[in-house]
Order: structure tokens, then sequence, then C-alpha cells
């Protein structure tokens, strides 16, 4: 069964506790500490793969997880990390994360994103060895991995969509250009899922998309019509087949028209090949009738084309005009992409950032590195405590504290931990 829209749960690995340890010698009761950290969890990645064009094995498999980093040994041992899991995912699959903000959008194939990190390893008593602390008695705990619950959306990229009412011959017109092979029959809704097709035409590759025939209504769900237009978003040129002989040609025009214009994106507004198929069902009388009428109704300096799939008519002029079209939008994207990869952030060089609220009678502290100190801290340990201390005392989180009035015994949280501050 075809699927582009699906909801999954991903879990990422814990990483492994970090071990409190001292070595054991012979003729020593008690060595120096030699307990080594935990390794990192695993985490999930999602990987766009050209040989998968369907969401479908995840309606029932809703969960990924990924294993989770061993604890840290004697001797200094660091443990194993978690493996990670790969997910295959068609390509032109984009990912939201449950506030709906995109986390991924994966549009080429072998790109790669990680969408649930591993959780890093705790670190081991060896690790806190300094010249004024010879015998630290605190260990990290492994942080959790990142959980999350996410949207898969397949909108397949192609650089030409066919567009239609049903049985419209959009895919006999696909079969015909391309190596693709879908279902063909003489009757409407014949096509139920897209598909795709490598087009070699005057030495240039381009894939061409058949979108299942839309319905007056589409762009609100009728007849599945708005999961169809998903897959015109990504198209950079529209090719609007209108059946020759059909009742009213103009009407079967405007009804496409208004269901592009009226998606949630104006896809009417993309690049756009007006063309009359089947061209071999009609006289030519009525054939030049229909063109002429349908001209007046297209933006100037437009022209239809008329064609038959069938018998293989009109096709190189068709494609001849779409090619300019295809290089236009391919040139625009590639420039796109350009400017978005000229921005480059050394996150290194970025300031820690975090913050101090006073929320009723507790004071919250809040940051992405100081919380995860936080977590990787063992609660009942007191120098396990007492160190994560001194770290927001170094990074300057005390002196906010006092500055906003805290005072020995006043509540502080951080990362779901509460604990009485000492001043």
């Amino acid at each position: 069964m075809f699927a582009d829209k699906i909801e999954i749960n991903v879990k990422a690995g814990k990483g492994g506790d970090g071990l409190l340890s001292f070595r054991q010698e012979k003729y020593r009761a008690k060595g120096g500490p030699d307990g080594g950290d935990g390794g990192r969890g695993g985490s999930v990645i999602f990987v766009a793969n050209h040989n998968t064009n369907t969401l479908a094995d995840y309606r029932t498999k809703r969960l990924v997880k990924a294993d989770g980093g061993k604890p840290g040994g004697t001797d200094r041992k660091h443990g194993k990390n978690g493996d990670d899991i790969t997910v295959k995912v068609p390509v032109g699959t984009l990912v939201h994360d449950s506030t709906g903000s995109v986390i991924a959008d994966l549009v080429e194939d072998g790109q790669q994103a990680v969408v649930a990190r591993g959780g890093r390893g705790g670190f081991g008593n060896a690790h806190f060895v300094s010249s004024t602390r010879q015998t630290p008695r605190a260990a990290e705990l492994g942080e959790k991995g990142e959980e999350r619950q996410l949207t898969l959306e397949l909108k397949l990229v192609a650089d030409v969509g066919l567009v239609g009412l049903p049985n419209a011959g959009k895919s006999t017109l696909l079969s015909v250009i391309s190596n693709a092979k879908p279902e063909i029959g003489d009757y409407p809704f014949t096509t139920l899922v897209p598909n795709l097709g490598v087009v070699d035409f005057e030495d240039y590759t381009f894939l061409m998309a058949d979108i299942p025939g839309l319905i007056e209504g589409a762009s609100e769900g009728k007849g599945l019509g708005d999961e169809f237009l998903r897959h015109v978003e990504r198209t950079a040129v529209l090719i609007h087949l209108i059946d020759a002989g059909s009742e009213d040609i103009i009407r079967d025009y405007e009804t496409i028209q208004t269901e592009l214009k009226n998606y949630a994106v104006d896809l009417s507004q993309k690049p756009q090949l007006v063309v009359i198929n089947k061209i071999d069902s009609v006289s030519e009388d009525d054939l030049k009738s229909a063109m002429s009428n349908l001209s007046k109704h297209l933006s100037k300096g437009s022209k239809v084309f008329a064609i038959s799939g069938v018998a293989k008519k009109g096709l190189d002029e068709l494609l001849r005009a779409a090619l300019p079209l295809i290089k236009q939008a391919r040139a625009a994207a590639a420039e796109e992409v350009a400017e978005k990869s000229a921005v480059v952030i050394d996150e290194a060089s970025q300031p820690e950032l975090w913050q101090v609220e006073k929320m009723d009678d507790k004071f919250v502290v809040k940051g992405e590195k100081i919380e995860g100190f936080a977590r990787r801290t063992d609660w009942d340990n007191d120098e396990s405590v007492a160190r994560l201390v001194d770290i927001m005392r170094k990074r300057g989180v005390s002196k906010e504290l006092t500055r906003q009035g805290a005072e020995s015994g006043s509540v502080v949280e951080i990362a779901g931990h509460q604990f009485e501050w000492l001043g």
C-alpha cells in the first residue's frame, strides 16, 4: 500500500553511566580512582534512499529505538557506544516534530539527518582527578537520549508534474516518454498513487511525476485531492493535460486551476504548459476551435499545445518547450542552496546560553549545557551534587541567583531536580 504521511516515535539510546571505582592492588587496600566513562547512546538517523518509494513500512512499526551505551569499567575502561539505527525513507521526505517545525528535509539520495541524538555517556571518577582532588568519589550518570514524536510527509521531488482531471491521459504520456510503467486503463481513477519516470530528451535528463487525477474540491480533500496536491509542491514545472474529447474543455481547465490556486500553497503560480491530449480522437476543426477558445483563457503570449500520447504526436514540441523552464528552475534551486550554504555558524565560538527565572517560591535554571550537567549528576551522591554547584559557580549561574534574591535555603530547580541553595 502506498503511504505518504505517517506518525512515528523515535527514541535514542541512553548514555552509559560513569563508574565510581578505586583500583584494587595486592599490597594496597585502596588504590587510585579508576572508574571509566560510559559509552554514548545510539542515535536515530534518517537517510533518503531512492529505492524506497513509500512510507507504508512505518504504518505498523510506530517506534524506532536505538541502543543505549554501556557503563564504564574498571581500570578506566570506556563503555561501548550504543549502535546508531538507520531508517531508510523515500527521497522527498519532510520530517516535522510535535510542534510542527521542520527538522529535516531529505531531497537527495543518501542525504542523512540525525532526528534523535543519543545521550552522552557519564564521566567515571577517574575523569575528575586533579592536583587538589586525588580521590574523587563522584561519577556522572549517562544522559537520556532524545525522544520525539515525528510526522513524516512524503512530497515527490520531480522536475515536471503532470496534472489534470482523471482519465486525461497522464499515465499514458508518462509511459511513452519515460522509463515508468504505470497502470493504464480507459476509465477514471486508474492511477491511485503518484508515479515517477526518468525522461531523456536531447541529451538532457529530468524526472517527471504523474499525479493522480484531480477533481473539483480536491484542494479541500475531495477524492484524496489534498494528498495528491502535496506532491505537486516540489515539482518545478507543471504540464496540465486536458482531454480533447471533453464536453467542456474550458471548464476542465478552470477546475484544475482553481484547485491548484486554493491549495495551502498557491500552486497555480508555478511555470505551466497547457496541453490538449488525445487529439487523435477529435476532428481537426474541433481541435482548432478548442485550442482557440482555450488560448483566450491563458495569460498573454502563452501557447496551447496539442498532443496524442497514444499516437506519439506533438511530444517533441512539448518537451522542447519544457526544457528551458526546467533548466531555469534547477538554476534557481542551485542558487538558493548556495546562499544557504554561505552562512556558517561556528558553534564553538557561540557563548553558552543559560537563564535564571524566579517562579513563585523557586528559582529555575535553564540552558542546554548547564541542564546537561544536571541530568548527568547522581543526585544521591553529595559529592556529585557539590560538583554541579561548583560548575554553576564557575559559569556565573550562582552570581545570577544571588542577584535575583536567592538566599541560603532557597529552592533551585534545574533539569527537573530541586535542591536547597546554600548561598
